[in-house]
């Protein structure tokens, strides 16, 4: 009994016994011609295919919904009533197909998120009390030891402790190419060790971990519904009873009892219903698959809108590690190595980020500090000023210089003005009432910006806006460099979200694109907050609109492109749903269409949009992208000077 329950239970059960008894049906009305034995046959066919649809119509009434199953239902049951045997087991032999059919391929649409649960770890290799122990993967404990091998999947986001490897991070950031992993890296459950062995610090385990995250998001973004799916979903709402009172109010003009119920079968919007929804939880499968979390459908839909897109510039055009490249003498008593050694020996004392590349120089120069300066005084919007011994050391902007009433700056000024319009950030060093030169900070443009900007402008959007904080001798240098189309330099955090905003008020459907604390609120306001580089931060994963989870800028342009697709395909659904419907309405009433061929052609059409759907999982071959002659640019404030 247990197996027999088992049995029917299966996808394929149910129309496999409705369709052998049509069959034996069939072979009973031409071997035997026994038209009791074939009416009942078929009446059975009808209800082993039609009680699993009663019972699902049932309890949708009960919730007050009036769906599909509700419609083929009564169509069924009015069949046998008048004595139509073969058209009630054909229509709900043809529902039953289609329905195992549906859930087949929307299985295969939902595939991405099996993949991902796939690759979640189940064991784990761990230190205790100086042994190597095997536990589940959800055991693990929060600062364990984990012993990754090489071919084992990491089973815990953590970071490298002792030991070398490469690890094939694909599942998390959509790259299969393998990243190489050493003391101090980070590395995130669900990877896998493809050479080396290392051992990681457990930081997030069981559903703390980056993929159970992914894993999490991606099933809600699947099941959350688009605005264009909450309109069908009304519009079947209303279009359902409207069939049902169509029909019957044919039924009562022409008293053609089987016409009405035809038209019960025909006006069923099975493909109508399902043309959003698969498309959607194909369209973001498809994104997960490449790195690319999409919150929801909603979402979906909007970023195909998008016609602007803001950027921040430090850490998501360029790298985020600023590195010194120019110190030009201008006091012929010191040297370069002299006016460096002068500029760290003052930086030393600063939190500035831009101290560290200039500390870095030094120290590889063999002149690094020794201590501090004496006493070091910030002064704010112009730079610092450090006294060391008998030396009074000043490192900024011009206005620095002005403030101590220092000399003969015309040429410093002149030299800085040069470097900030190559993109790079000056700042003058001054030793006592002499200028001793000028160094430049910059911060290396990534080789694929100006590929993103480009494919962005190819796949519809049609302004690239930067929104930052640096001076606008800098942001306009990394512009020119992009490609990049307005530029709004010297901006405060809120400035940022004022400039979305304004953008906005214009009529653009904005994406804010950052990787940092300072530009939330923009990405807030932003019609599409997207995050950078995402992976590791649960933050990002459980905020952000759209969250990149590698560090690749060209997945930017990718998931905007997807969006678009997914939503044209969306469209092309629901005219394949309305143009079946409304062909076989009109077969309906002017004669040739019957109710089992309508529920064939109806089922057909159901598979076709699911089908279509599924040429959203191809993945599209990514050109490659192409190299730029770029230069160095830098991360600053407006004041465009060390502080």
């Amino acid at each position: 009994m247990r197996t027999l329950t088992a049995l029917l239970h299966r996808r394929w059960a149910i129309p496999g016994v409705s369709g052998l008894l049509i069959v034996v049906s069939i072979l009973a009305q031409r071997l035997f011609d026994q038209q009791l034995l074939v009416n009942a046959l078929m009446v059975a066919a009808a209800a082993v295919a039609g009680t699993p649809i009663v019972i699902k119509a049932t309890r949708a009434l009960l919730t007050r919904a009036i769906g599909i199953d509700l419609l083929v239902s009564v169509a069924a049951i009015g069949a046998i009533i008048i004595g139509e045997y073969w058209e009630a087991a054909a229509v709900t032999f043809l529902f039953a197909v289609g329905h195992a059919l549906e859930a087949a391929t929307l299985n295969k649409t939902r595939s991405a998120l099996a993949e991902l649960v796939a690759v979640a770890p189940d064991a784990a290799v761990v230190l205790r009390d100086g042994h190597q122990v095997e536990v589940p993967a959800n055991e693990v404990a929060m600062g364990e030891i984990v012993l990754v091998k090489n071919g084992a999947k990491v089973p815990v986001d953590g970071e490298v402790v002792a030991g070398t490897g490469s690890i094939d991070e694909a599942s998390i950031t959509g790259e299969s190419i393998p990243v190489e992993k050493s003391e101090a890296d980070h590395v995130f459950a669900g990877t896998v060790s493809r050479s080396g062995f290392l051992q990681v610090l457990a930081t997030g385990v069981g559903a703390d971990t980056t993929l159970a995250r992914i894993i999490h998001r991606v099933e809600e973004a699947q099941d959350a519904k688009a605005r264009t799916a909450q309109f069908m979903d009304r519009f079947s709402a209303w279009y359902t009873p409207a069939i049902m009172v169509g029909a019957l109010a044919v039924g009562l003009i022409t008293s053609d009892v089987v016409l009405a119920l035809t038209l019960l079968v025909i006006g069923c919007p099975g493909a109508l219903v399902i043309s959003i929804p698969v498309s959607i939880v194909a369209g973001i499968g498809r994104a997960a698959r490449d790195g690319i979390l999409i919150k929801g459908g909603e979402f979906l839909e909007t970023s195909a809108k998008i016609d602007t897109v803001a950027v921040d510039k430090t850490g998501t055009l360029t790298e985020g590690r600023p590195q010194l490249t120019d110190v030009i003498v201008l006091n012929p008593a010191l040297d370069r190595t002299g006016v460096l050694r002068w500029a760290a020996l003052a930086e030393a004392g600063s939190e500035h980020p831009l101290a560290r590349p200039i500390l870095d120089a030094a120290a590889d120069a063999g002149v690094a500090p020794v201590g501090l300066a004496d006493h070091t005084e910030p002064v704010p919007g112009k730079g610092i000023a450090a006294t060391a011994g008998q030396h009074r050391v000043l490192i900024g902007n011009a206005a620095l210089l002005e403030h101590y009433d220092l000399p003969d700056t015309l040429q410093a000024t002149r030299v800085a003005e040069e470097l900030a319009a190559a993109g790079q950030t000056p700042m003058i060093v001054a030793i006592d009432d002499t200028v001793a030169g000028v160094i430049a900070v910059a911060d290396a443009l990534r080789t694929d910006a100006a590929a993103m900007v480009d494919r962005l402008h190819h796949s519809g959007v049609r302004t690239v806006v930067m929104l930052t904080g640096d001076a606008p001798e800098v942001a306009h240098a990394v512009a020119t460099a992009t490609g990049i189309d307005e530029v709004h330099a010297g901006l405060l955090p809120e400035d940022k979200l004022d400039a979305v905003a304004a953008l906005q008020r214009r009529g653009h459907t904005v994406a804010m694109v950052g990787d940092g604390v300072n530009d939330a609120p923009a990405l807030a306001t932003a019609n599409i907050g997207v995050a950078m580089g995402a992976a590791g931060s649960a933050v990002a994963v459980e905020t952000a609109d759209i969250a990149l989870m590698g560090d690749d800028l060209l997945k930017l342009p990718e998931a905007i492109s997807l969006a678009k697709r997914t939503v044209n395909n969306m469209r092309q659904n629901i005219t394949i749903a309305m143009i079946t419907v409304t062909l076989l309405l009109v077969g309906v009433l002017f004669g040739g269409v019957t109710m089992a061929i309508g529920m064939l052609v109806h089922e057909a059409s159901v598979l076709i949009v699911i089908i279509n759907a599924m040429r959203l999982l191809r993945r599209r071959a990514r050109q490659p992208a192409p190299r730029f002659a770029t230069s160095c640019v830098a991360t600053r404030r407006a004041t465009s000077c060390s502080i």
